[in-house]
């Protein structure tokens, strides 16, 4: 399986340097990986490095704990529309859900909803699975499946738990056939970022790209 196109090449740590952006913009042309994704204030200076390419650019809203307010999270969201952003990274509020707040979050999505899709950006959004019992994942899967949302995440990475292959198998019983999945957090090798696929991810977000592909059966590290 050859996991490329699978993935969100991702660097999301608080001091990310320009250089390591414009490195991840490179590995991600020379690998084709379907996106970066980055913190929001590189949107800009990523289009940049992949102009030219079919490279997406990805970025973070409400992260890492998404209990930030609803106008902030709109706030970050037209500033990286503005910015050239392809693809948004939604943190769910997770107190909310922790709290069964299902209102809460059902406003919180009405009122980001019709902005990302009137300017056509896809929308990927988070919900930390790692932290979440099964039957606040299922909710959730209910929730944000008829929604109209792009992909459901399992998770940002800062939670103690990251993606696991059983969360992305209870994501795709729950979920609307439309509605694709990204799994995201701890994936550092090849055998278990295909596992997550195999299970129906369509998407996976990763800092240990270039390791992941390069570690695929028979596959030669790519040159760039």
């Amino acid at each position: 399986m050859h996991l490329a196109p699978y993935i969100d090449h991702t660097i999301l740590k608080p001091t990310t340097l320009i250089s390591d952006v414009e490195k991840l913009c490179a590995e991600a042309r020379a690998y084709g990986f379907a996106a970066v994704c980055v913190p929001p204030n590189f949107v800009k200076t990523a289009k940049s490095f992949l102009e030219g390419s079919s490279v997406k650019v990805a970025t973070v809203i409400g992260f890492p704990f998404g209990y930030s307010a609803v106008e902030a999270k709109l706030a970050e969201i037209v500033l990286a529309m503005v910015d050239g952003v392809d693809e948004l990274d939604v943190v769910a509020n997770i107190s909310a859900i922790k709290n069964g707040d299902w209102v809460y979050l059902a406003n919180e999505l009405n009122h980001i909803m019709p902005i990302v899709k009137s300017k056509g950006k896809t929308i990927k959004v988070i919900i930390e699975s790692g932290i979440l019992t099964n039957d606040e994942i299922i909710k959730c899967c209910e929730l944000y499946g008829v929604a109209g949302i792009d992909y459901l995440k399992t998770s940002t990475g800062y939670a103690e738990k990251g993606a696991s292959v059983e969360a992305v198998k209870l994501f795709r019983l729950h979920l609307p056939e439309a509605v694709q999945i990204k799994a995201s957090g701890g994936i550092r090798d090849y055998a278990f970022a295909a596992e997550l696929v195999a299970a129906g991810a369509t998407r996976l977000g990763c800092s240990a790209s270039v390791a992941i592909v390069n570690g695929e059966p028979n596959q030669q590290p790519a040159g760039y």
